[in-house]
Order: structure tokens, then sequence, then C-alpha cells
């Protein structure tokens, strides 16, 4: 080869390095830079009309990027979005992104470190640009049993999570809306049925209210003082705990006034077996008083309370122990240990507490997302499973459980029962304000000897009776689906 066309060579291939380089600094280095800045007017187009991953829930799109035949080549579709919307969120160029749609915003786009040598591909081949595909842990048949539990009118959320892995299986909310509302590429119609849908009554348009609302927990919180009684060393199996109808504080008027429903009236005196069973009030309360708010807090925490940084992947909001106050006197101890007062907490927040005790004190992070795939259906994500904190020991999560089990034989949630199977619940109703109306609360999980499914439910400002139509009943219904009995 003579002198010239080795320097032809030459000349050639460093201008290939250059121009790969150049390619590759400013569409993948540069690239966060470059979209921040105010001028690139095509960036936000490019993005909005992009066609970005599915979101799959049993092999089918809850929402994907269909063709369209205007200027922007793709616009967002939401299928079966009432069902789904706590879920995906929404993705708009007019109201932004929230859910999943934000929370996996990258891995849509395609636009993750593993996309990388997707993105240098499609740049030379000039092949369409493609997100990656999310597909969730929910399984489609629970999730739509448990959105029709809750009736139109009545707000409420379910979860239904696996303790041992945190995959979560069903989780829904009422009300619900159309997520499609806020895909237009119409921004006169994205700020109309923004305008409207923000205003209407327990509708959240950034995420499920089993994850994103708090509410005051009742007596489901009394798990948490039984396993802080219990790890005290104070308490055992066979304590005897008082029970008097009223519980009196020195200098005050006030008397926190027990259980008024099952049989906590029929004994002065009660074991945990019979305090569960009846979800007795002054008990609990007598034991928060003695162990006092540190030992309380304590094991809330261990359980997930106070926690600010968990993702599922979207953010979670914090359940919170003792709540606004940081030093509480004896009757506002007395009422946080009955979760009143100033607790409140996430449905997910619940069945987090519940699902620990069913994996023997070892509580995992909840988790929707299964696997994340790439166009080609080459797998970069599964899930795999994380434990989060050691919440109780095993001993004394067996011995909950067994107390839980005897709720559902023997005490108030015995309609939570399925046949054939030992189901371990805790019931709860925390009064909402002085209105007359309660936060209705179930979770349990099932088998108990092998625990599969956590379920709990949640029924905002409902009075007694519905509330105990819409939680025990329906959980063993939903105990009953997952197990196919």
């Amino acid at each position: 080869m003579n002198q010239a066309i080795r320097n032809s060579w030459i000349v050639a291939i460093a201008l290939f390095i250059l121009l790969f380089g150049s390619i590759s600094y400013v569409q993948f280095f540069d690239a966060d830079s470059l979209n921040a800045n105010p001028s690139n007017n095509r960036q936000l187009l490019k993005t909005f009309c992009s066609d970005r991953g599915p979101i799959l829930v049993g092999g089918h799109p809850i929402a994907e990027s269909v063709a369209t035949d205007s200027d922007c080549k793709y616009q967002r579709k939401y299928n079966d979005p009432l069902l789904y919307a706590g879920l995906t969120g929404f993705f708009s160029k007019y109201a932004g992104q929230y859910g999943l749609e934000s929370a996996m915003r990258d891995e849509l786009a395609g636009t993750t470190n593993e996309a990388l040598f997707d993105r240098i591909s499609q740049a030379f081949t000039g092949a369409r640009p493609q997100g990656q595909s999310v597909e969730l842990t929910i399984d489609p048949a629970i999730q739509k049993a448990a959105f029709d539990m809750i009736p139109d009118g009545i707000a409420g959320s379910i979860v239904v999570m696996k303790p041992k892995t945190g995959a979560i299986v069903a989780m829904v909310s009422k009300p619900s809306y159309d997520t499609n509302l806020m895909a237009s590429h119409d921004q006169n119609s994205v700020d109309a049925a923004y305008a409207k849908l923000v205003n209407e009554p327990g509708i959240n348009l950034f995420g499920s209210a089993a994850y994103t609302k708090t509410y005051a927990p009742g007596s489901v919180f009394k798990l948490v003082d039984t396993a802080a009684a219990l790890a005290s060393g104070k308490y055992n199996k066979d304590s005897v705990l008082p029970n008097p109808a009223a519980m009196k504080f020195p200098g005050i008027a006030y008397t926190l006034p027990n259980y008024l429903y099952g049989q906590c009236d029929t004994q002065d005196k009660a074991t945990f077996t019979f305090a569960l069973e009846n979800s007795c009030n002054t008990p609990f309360a007598s034991i928060a008083l003695d162990l006092g708010q540190d030992a309380i807090t304590a094991q809330a925490d261990k359980f997930g309370f106070n926690d600010k940084s968990l993702r599922f992947p979207d953010s979670v909001t914090s359940s919170k122990f003792p709540g606004s106050s940081d030093t509480l006197d004896g009757p506002a101890l007395a009422r946080s240990a009955i979760g009143q007062q100033d607790v409140t907490a996430t449905p997910l927040q619940i069945a987090m507490m519940t699902a620990a005790i069913a994996n023997g004190g070892k509580q995992m992070k909840p988790n929707l997302v299964q696997t994340v795939r790439t166009p080609d259906l080459k797998t970069v994500e599964s899930l795999k499973p994380e434990m989060l904190r050691q919440s109780t020991t095993p001993e004394i999560a067996q011995q909950i459980t067994d107390w839980m089990v005897s709720v559902v034989d023997n005490g108030i949630a015995a309609a939570a029962a399925v046949p054939g199977v030992q189901v371990a619940a805790k019931t709860g109703t925390a009064e909402v304000g002085n209105t007359g109306l309660n936060n209705a609360w179930f979770t349990g999980f099932a088998p108990a000897n092998d625990p599969q499914y956590v379920v709990t439910i949640m029924m905002p400002n409902v009075d007694v009776a519905t509330g105990a139509a819409l939680t025990s009943p329906n959980a063993s219904k939903l105990f009953k689906a997952v197990l196919k009995k």
C-alpha cells in the first residue's frame, strides 16, 4: 500500500473516531445540560412525542405510546385507566409526570445507562428510538377484584402483597379518574380536566392513596404496642393487663374509654389474647404509659414508621409516630398508643408492618416492578427481594401471629375466616374528629403457618356498620382468591 493511500486511511479513521466521539458526547454524556438549556425548545416536544416503553400487567399494556397522524408522532394511551390510575400516574406535556410514569421515567424513555448501546445503535442506523418496557408485579384478576370491592361513592384503598418478597399483588384506591385526560395533545383540554379533577373530593392525581395519603390507624397500631411490650422483657404471653372501662389521668377530668364493641366490658383484667381478640383500648394504653414514648417510637420505627426515604419505586408518604408533637403527655401517649391523636399511616405502611410479622420479623422492601426489558425483550432488571430491616424477633413475630389467629378464630375479625386455612388478622377503628365517622381497617395474612399473602383494607370516613361490612368480609374473599380457595 503506497503512502498516499495509507495517509487517506489514517485521515478517514481519525474523522470516524472524531464523529463517533462527538455523537456520543452530545447525545449521551452532555444530554442533561442540553436538555436543561432553556433555548432547546425541541427537546420537550421530542420527549413528549417519543415512543415511550409500555407499562405492562400480565403481559398486556396498561400504558403505551400509540402512533398519531399529527406532527407529534406518539401519544400516551392508558388502558383500563380507572383501575390503574393510582399506579401509572400520567405523562403530560402540560401537567407533568407522576406515578410510575415519573418514577420509571428513564427506563420508559430508554435513557438509562443500560440502554446506552441501544441508543448508539439507533443513532447510526436511523432506527426509531424506543423506550424499555416495565412489567409490574400486579395480578390483574386480584387487582380487578379488589377494585370492585370498594363501592362507587366510597373512598378506600386495598393492598395485597407477598410478605416474603415484598411484591405488590394488588394496589387500588377509589375514587379514581381517567388518566387519558392528562395525556391529550390539546392544552386547553388538559387544563380543563386538571382544574376539575384536582378539586374532586378524594381523588389523588399524583399516586394511589394507598401510598400517598395517611390516616389515623386506630387499633391496627396495637400490633406495635404488642411487639414493644414483648421486646421490653416486662411482658410475656401470660401477662395480665389492666382493662378498666375507662382510663383515668391524674389532675384532669378526661378519661380514655375502652372499645365499646366486642367483649371488653366483661373483664376488668385481660390477657393479650383477650385484649387483641376484642381490640380493647385501655390495656394497650397502659402498656405505652408503662414503657414510655421512646420505647413505642423505637418499635414503630422498626416497622417503618417515620421513614422518609422509602420508594417502591415511587416515593411513599411517611407514616408518623408520635405525629406532630415531639413529647406526649400521659393522655396524648395513651391516645397515640391506640392509633389516634396525631398518629398517621398509609395503607402500604400497615401492610408492610403486617408483612414483617408474617415474615418472621423481617420486613422486605415493597416493589411494583417485576422486570424491565429492552425493545428486543432482553431483561435488564428483575425483582430482587431486598430486606429493609429486622422489625422484631422471630419468636415475637410468632407469638403475635398466634394471637392474630385468635382474633379471627374467636374475636372481632371472624368474618375474615377462610375454611381450611388459618388466617391471622387485626382490625382497627379510628374516630375521625367529632364527625361520628371512622377509619375502618383490616390487616392480616394467610396461611398463618406459612404466610403467602398480606391483605390490608382501609375505608376512611365510614360508619361502624359500613366499615365492618367492607373490611373483614372482603379480606376473606381476597384470601380465597389469591389462595384459589
